[in-house]
């Protein structure tokens, strides 16, 4: 996986009724969709259906995966290792993550990064959670301040921590770029 890819950290379990409307949205917003397991997507997201006009020289069906991990739904071995080395998130978000959602590019192009942000927003309107996004330091002073912002922190790596906002006010901003 060569893409960016962006967190969402949930303080519980994913109800399955929200399981199924996130799938639906999926579904329809993609070229190509293959469910793996609950949960977990392997897609073609149409860039178009993110409010993406401008894909650049690149086709506007994009590869990604979005999954779903944590205890009870799969992946729990995943989440417990990306989780490993995390900071004490309860100060910064207001919980302790339970589960997640991976959100993954599988190309590194402009659109990719801005595929990635605003598939987010759309995965968080669904099913909730805080975005958790690695930064780089110069990054730290331009997402500070944009609405949604729930956090930034610096030590022991720049990162932000927002909501659905706060991707897409990221997004416009010039020279938007996740950090890989």
């Amino acid at each position: 996986m060569s893409g960016p890819a962006l967190v969402i950290e949930l303080a519980e379990a994913v109800p399955r009724v929200a399981i199924q409307r996130l799938r639906d949205f999926l579904l329809g917003a993609s070229a190509r969709f293959e469910e793996k397991r609950v949960g977990k997507y392997d897609l073609n997201i149409h860039a178009e259906n993110l409010g993406i006009t401008d894909a650049g020289d690149v086709d506007g069906r994009r590869p990604v995966l979005v999954s779903l991990m944590g205890p009870g739904i799969g992946d729990a071995a995943v989440f417990e290792a990306e989780h490993a080395d995390e900071v004490d998130q309860e100060p910064l978000i207001g919980f302790t993550p339970t589960h997640a959602v991976d959100v993954i590019a599988f190309c590194n192009r402009p659109v990719d990064h801005l595929v990635t942000a605003l598939l987010t927003a759309a995965v968080m309107d669904v099913i909730g959670g805080v975005a958790n996004a690695e930064l780089r330091e110069d990054q730290v002073s331009i997402v500070a301040n944009l609405p949604g912002v729930v956090a930034t922190m610096t030590d022991p790596w720049p990162a932000a921590y927002g909501s659905a906002e706060f991707l897409r006010a990221w997004a416009q901003q010039p020279g938007f770029r996740l950090l890989k």
